[in-house]
């Protein structure tokens, strides 16, 4: 598994307008934070931080949780959900998201 920087620069980019946004590498991809809080990460995907409160929207949406294998077994991180394709290329919406996910 493998962030795109790239991508991982573009979603900075989109997420301008929370300000402070910053991209940084986290594992075997990118983590994206705002004024030092993370929020989001790149890996293949970008992945949004998600609660009870959210986690629906996004399930409903056909997100799924990050999930990746270690010591033969499939780890799910119930706290990172996909971002819905086109909320990526939607600076409003994605910027909806963002806000969530950093309340």
């Amino acid at each position: 598994m493998s962030g795109s920087r790239s991508l991982a620069e573009h979603l900075a980019d989109q997420l301008a307008p929370l300000g402070a946004v910053t991209v940084h590498r986290y594992f075997g991809g990118w983590a994206v934070r705002s004024h030092g809080r993370q929020f989001a990460m790149v890996m293949d995907t970008l992945y949004f931080r998600v609660d009870d409160a959210t986690r629906s929207s996004y399930e409903e949406a056909g997100s799924v949780p990050f999930s990746y294998r270690a010591a033969g077994r499939e780890v799910v991180v119930s706290t990172y959900y996909s971002v819905p394709a086109e909320a990526v290329d939607d600076r409003s919406g994605l910027c909806d998201l963002a806000r969530a996910a950093l309340a």
